[in-house]
């Protein structure tokens, strides 16, 4: 599956706030620069908490913050500024534009147009590295949370109705064509277990699958782990000693069936979400107590690992690499 992802030039991560897809678009990032591809992280949040994690200032163009690694904030309105600096001849004419009246108004009026600008830029980015390097580029997308990332997503097709022919209309369609390219794009949604992640997972993907956007993964991340079973905690409590070992015991054995209860609750979401989905799903463990580029490196590695073991598959006798991209 991470092979197949990585042949693309663009992943979108999405999912509901709070699962870690920062995190993750950074770390899947991390794996593509590991493999001798260049990589550039297109942040979407104005806050630009990845710029912060990697030390470096939120920039609207490609910022290199590790070997083969770039970063920059996704904003709409520098995309449409960038645009129309390509559009508009003359630098007299184009200052004159942006301190414009009608043009303040214009921008705040028209937040669709912001959105497509900012896909506008993603298209943009993956077609300008064509032949220019013998070293290919994969752009991942840290897309909104999952209501905002619809309607960034749908605005394509929207912009294209109204439009038409126009300038803005045939912007639009480009959009539109590389999104619904799947073999060189990718939207990969990520969960954990708690319910409302879930449901809201499962809820995006019918949406995605209803515009003909249907995701190519799920990742499920913060994976509680499955370290022992009721066996072993009944054997715990068994355990004989002293009356206040006795009670330690007994309190460890709590703890150990809210966290045995906590992974049997994942292993469900997981069966859940495969079943709605019918699409694969790859399982990151939790790393409890560490953040920032420590965590992203964990996550890389873990990621790494799921790759070679992608790849060892496909070398063991009478394995075939599956035809076409999920």
């Amino acid at each position: 599956m991470l092979n197949e992802l990585l042949a693309r030039r663009v992943l979108i991560v999405l999912g509901k706030g709070g699962v870690g897809k920062s995190t993750l678009s950074a770390a899947i990032a991390k794996v593509a620069t590991l493999s001798d591809f260049r990589a550039l992280i297109m942040e979407c949040d104005a806050r630009a908490p990845l710029a912060a994690t990697f030390g470096v200032e939120p920039s609207f163009v490609p910022t290199q913050v590790a070997h083969n690694l770039e970063l920059m904030t996704l904003d709409g309105r520098s995309a449409l500024e960038q645009y129309l600096r390509l559009m508009v001849p003359g630098r007299m004419l184009l200052k004159a534009v942006f301190a414009s009246r009608i043009y303040q108004f214009f921008v705040q009026a028209a937040p669709g147009l912001r959105e497509l600008m900012m896909l506008g830029k993603v298209y943009y980015e993956s077609k300008d590295d064509d032949g220019k390097s013998a070293t290919r580029r994969v752009i991942i997308v840290d897309a909104p949370a999952s209501g905002q990332a619809m309607s960034l997503l749908k605005m394509p097709t929207a912009a294209r109705s109204t439009f038409g022919d126009s300038i803005v209309g045939k912007e639009a369609n480009n959009i539109s064509k590389m999104l619904r390219d799947r073999r060189n794009c990718a939207i990969i949604q990520v969960t954990t277990a708690d319910s409302l992640s879930i449901s809201e997972t499962i809820e995006t993907h019918t949406q995605l699958t209803d515009i003909h956007l249907t995701p190519a993964a799920v990742i499920f991340n913060r994976m509680p782990p499955f370290e022992f079973d009721a066996n072993d905690i009944s054997a715990l409590t068994n355990r004989r000693g002293p009356h206040s070992r006795k009670k330690d015991l007994e309190h460890l054995a709590e703890l150990a069936k809210s966290e045995l209860n906590r992974a049997t609750e994942a292993r469900k979401a997981i069966a859940k979400i495969r079943s709605e989905t019918g699409g694969p799903v790859l399982e990151i463990p939790e790393h409890s107590g560490i953040s920032g580029i420590e965590l992203i490196d964990r996550i890389a590695a873990d990621l790494a690992r799921h790759r070679e073991d992608e790849i060892n598959a496909t070398k063991q006798p009478g394995s075939s690499s599956r035809a076409g991209r999920g």
